[in-house]
């Protein structure tokens, strides 16, 4: 039987798949394009503010929705996931091929990058498989022009068989001619006859042999070519996906079941296996790709690339690749070290003198003496001394993170760590979102998307905690500047604090992959899945645009978070000091009480106190600490480094306690934010339970061994 009216799941392609029409004669246009291509700034050029963002249904990856007029008619740019194919290798793949498939859009816009044609051409021609109503938009035309690559694009759309528009999206240069194009095709103007992909003369007749079945129980409500050519290589999501989408198990169909076995039998018979059929498939992709490139790109200097090849030979390198990483990492802590002690002392006395201006106000107004204690001593004090403490190291730290991103080494940095994941049995990509992780934890976790497995995505996830955050980093550059590198003293302080901190970072990278080798060994055994990683061209860095995003999106939102956890968090610990219980105030019950286990660990009960009031934000656990061990139940005016180290040597630290609050630091429990996140990415809470209790178990079985080894070394 074929599809009819009852079988089909046409409510459910409406409500998942199919944006809202404002008007029935609305276009729905797909917007799709390889990572990296310029497809975010195509489609906020030409949707401008009418966007709206949001998940797509079931799933955790997000999609973006806007709204643009030409000539007389309104259009719906749904921007589907940027991917490298449509073979439903992960989440995105799945999500970009079914909105193609089943979204029934008006016209699709393949977005390709001019500069490296011939790869982005692979994804033109999966998509020409399943509809001919496409425009090519060949983006970043300027770049290429700038490295001397022409590119024909009449002679690539005679050849494609659909339109080609050459685009600068960032100047907005073609994209009125993109427009008329996809005006063009998605109201019949123009009928494009894309090229047919012609496959192995043995596969050509598998495909023959079911494609007319494929044709009439489907009644061409998908391409019935593409549809057979899925059902030869194995790909039994697209079953699926049929079933849901258009209410119809193919293979329910006994003549097709057949027909399909006999199919596979006589590939078999000409020497091609089930498992070879996809590679065939994409073999044939990627010379027809190459074949199309070869026609219609030229290069005026093929060496235009040899000076990034130059620099990957020494910066990928087995010999050179880690070593380099670590000194980079170690020069930006040694920077921000060297230039955060100054400001932070100037920022202080900038705040405390508000704070005294503050207290007069109040007085003046004859507050009684208990709120302004609240107010003042409590929440005031603790947010200026977040503020003075955080803003300079995040000021320095996160432009000089933002300016090796921006300059295209991150990626290079996943590739040095690729082949230790993977001994780890962990995905490649995980060393992607572990970088994420150094500036938000919460942002490496949901950065975990771009993992296809579901395993290997959990891993990572579980993981990513073992990397410091921008939250955690203040606590690690103060305590190494206290008692690693102020044990020295003299003119390598510095230096010696920027090397304290880069081993932490190595023991946390250590600790992902040992965890993460352990998961994928038990409780999520399996084996590492191969990927793709693109290693983009190096790009002369933009400064201006690495201040603003450092500071805006970065500095100023992570340090307002911070503010904000610290204000309620001053009020409580103030309350917590003040409130008394048997003539001692409640903190010093909980703190004796934590002590004992806190004594084990080389720490003491206000430091774990400290942890563990600092969930809702790593930012504050410091600034606790010092107002805990207030007698008075307030926090002292922090001017300089030297006025914390004072403060905390009273209170009974030496170099092993500041030690031990590193490596707890660096592995205990996520903040509240990243837990959170962690939920709603994992899917269930029992996995943020496991996140918050793997780093926890982790950090205190590795402070007890460090603190009782050094006691019984006699080292303290």
């Amino acid at each position: 039987m074929g599809l009819t009216n009852r079988s089909t799941g046409t409510g459910v392609l409406q409500k998942e798949l199919k944006p809202e029409r404002v008007t029935p004669d609305d276009r729905i246009i797909a917007l799709a394009g390889n990572p990296n291509v310029g497809k975010s700034t195509v489609f906020n050029s030409l949707t401008g503010m009418k966007q709206h963002t949001g998940n797509w249904p079931g799933k955790t990856v997000t999609n973006a929705q806007g709204r643009y007029r030409h000539k007389d008619k309104n259009f719906i740019l749904v921007d589907i996931p940027g991917t490298y194919s449509l073979m439903a290798n992960s989440v995105e793949e799945e999500i970009a091929r079914d909105f193609v498939c089943f979204g029934e859009p008006d016209a699709v816009i393949v977005v390709t990058d001019a500069t490296c044609l011939e790869r982005n051409l692979n994804l033109v021609l999966q998509t020409l498989e399943i509809t001919d109503r496409v425009v090519v938009c060949v983006n970043l035309i300027d770049e290429a022009k700038r490295k001397k690559i022409r590119i024909n694009c009449e002679e690539l759309s005679k050849r494609l068989g659909v339109p080609v528009i050459p685009t600068n999206a960032r100047r907005k240069t073609g994209l009125d001619e993109l427009m008329d194009a996809v005006y063009a095709v998605s109201t019949g103007q123009i009928s494009p006859k894309p090229i047919k992909v012609t496959y192995d003369d043995e596969i050509e007749r598998a495909i023959d042999m079911i494609q007319p079945k494929i044709m009439q129980l489907t009644a061409c409500r998908i391409n019935p070519r593409w549809v057979a050519v899925k059902l030869l290589d194995g790909d039994e999501s697209i079953l699926n996906s049929i079933d849901r989408y258009l209410g119809f198990n193919l293979l329910n169909d006994s003549e097709l079941s057949g027909l399909l076995n006999y199919a596979r039998q006589y590939l078999s018979e000409n020497g091609i296996e089930k498992e070879q059929v996809r590679d065939r498939i994409v073999s044939t992709l990627v010379k027809t790709a190459e074949e199309l490139s070869r026609e219609t790109v030229t290069f005026e200097n093929r060496q235009y690339n040899r000076f990034d090849r130059k620099i990957d030979r020494i910066l990928t390198s087995k010999v050179f690749g880690i070593p380099i990483m670590l000194a980079l990492l170690a020069s930006i802590f040694w920077l921000t070290i060297e230039g955060t002690n100054v400001p932070s002392g100037l920022l202080a006395d900038f705040l405390f003198g508000i704070e005294e201006k503050l207290s007069a106000f109040l007085k003046s107004m004859d507050i009684p003496l208990w709120i302004h204690d609240m107010l003042v001593l409590g929440m005031f004090r603790t947010i200026a001394w977040v503020v003075s403490v955080m803003l300079p190291p995040m000021a320095v730290f996160f432009p000089l993170f933002t300016l090796l991103e921006d300059l295209g080494y991150l990626p290079r940095v996943a590739f040095n760590l690729d082949n230790f994941f993977k001994k780890a049995c962990a995905h490649g990509k995980q060393a992607l979102t572990m970088c994420m992780g150094f500036g938000c934890n919460a942002a490496g976790v949901i950065g975990c998307r771009i993992i296809s497995s579901p395993r290997e995505r959990l891993i990572a996830i579980l993981t990513n905690n073992f990397v410091p955050c921008n939250g955690r980093f203040p606590t690690l550059i103060a305590m190494s500047m206290i008692f690693i590198g102020g044990l020295a003293g003299g003119r390598f302080q510095s230096a010696i604090s920027a090397l304290a901190v880069t081993g932490i970072v190595v023991l946390g990278i250590f600790m992902t992959l040992l965890v993460s080798k352990i998961l994928s060994v038990t409780i999520l055994r399996g084996y590492p899945s191969s990927f793709e990683l693109e290693l983009p061209p190096y790009r002369k860095p933009q400064i201006f645009r690495i201040l603003v995003r450092s500071i805006f999106d970065r500095t100023l939102f992570v340090l307002g978070r911070a503010v904000a956890v610290a204000a309620p968090a001053g009020l409580v610990i103030w309350l917590m000091a003040n409130i008394k219980v048997n003539n001692m105030s409640l903190l010093s019950h909980a703190a004796d009480f934590l002590d004992p286990f806190g004594r084990m660990l080389g720490m003491d009960g206000y430091i774990l106190m400290a942890f563990i009031l600092g969930l809702p934000a790593n930012e504050i656990v410091i600034p606790i600490i010092v107002m805990s061990y207030m007698a008075s139940g307030t926090m002292v005016e922090i001017n300089e480094l030297e006025d914390l180290r004072r403060i905390l040597v009273d209170n009974g630290w030496t170099w092993l306690t500041g030690l031990c609050v590193m490596l707890f630091s660096l592995m205990h429990f996520p903040c509240g934010t990243t837990l959170w996140t962690i939920k709603k990415e994992a899917g269930s809470i029992k996995w943020a339970v496991a996140a918050f209790a793997i780093p926890t178990i982790i950090g205190i079985a590795v402070c007890y061994i460090v603190a009782n080894g050094a006691r019984l070394l006699g080292l303290v």
